[in-house]
């Protein structure tokens, strides 16, 4: 007869994933002749749920080389932008009342796709990406089959001898045929006389 068992367990119980796509505007002291390359670092965040979402806030700094001054010099921008992300959360089961524990993986880190100077030329645009995932783990019940165990389930397996007692059984099939070497030895030795 099949029984049920209950058993409460901690597990995934919500998924959310977000892609952003965003412009940020960033005014160096001077005016950029040209950009010579752009890279995102620095990237921290915290999340938090809030019904159904998670809340995301974080930071990254975006680093523009540009030159300028009619091409004749060359500096680093660097400024940190913080961002605010909401992830809908969707949810396998019904949404469970007890205390859930937010994870953030990230799937795609803060990167440049496109850096330009803006048509008056004084500023820059960045467009960046990034790409978020968001699981929540929570209190939820598993539901398993129960078999009475009558009988204990049949198992193949090979008895393997240690290598000290092959040791010893070597020493004594040596020593045996060591004293076998000998009376013949002496056996024969009888014969010749």
């Amino acid at each position: 007869m099949r029984q049920l068992r209950h058993i409460v367990t901690k597990a995934v119980i919500a998924k959310g994933k977000k892609r952003t796509e965003c412009s940020e505007t960033l005014r160096p002291p001077n005016s950029p002749s040209s950009i010579l390359g752009c890279w995102v670092i620095n990237h921290t965040y915290q999340a938090k749920k809030n019904g159904k979402f998670v809340e995301v806030t974080g930071k990254y700094d975006i680093n523009v080389w540009y030159a300028y001054n009619n091409h004749t010099k060359t500096a680093v921008f660097s400024e940190s932008i913080p961002y605010r992300e909401r992830i809908k959360l969707h949810y396998r089961d019904e949404e469970p009342t007890g205390k859930e524990e937010v994870y953030i993986r990230v799937l795609q880190q803060p990167n440049c796709i496109e850096a330009v100077i803006a048509p008056d030329g004084d500023h820059f645009v960045v467009t960046i990406e990034r790409e978020l995932l968001a699981e929540v783990v929570g209190e939820t019940t598993i539901c398993i089959n129960i078999h009475p165990m009558d009988f204990e389930e049949e198992w193949d397996f090979e008895e393997e001898s240690s290598s000290s007692s092959s040791s010893s059984e070597q020493h004594r099939s040596s020593s045996t045929s060591s004293s076998d070497v000998s009376s013949n030895l002496e056996s024969s030795s009888f014969r010749k006389k």
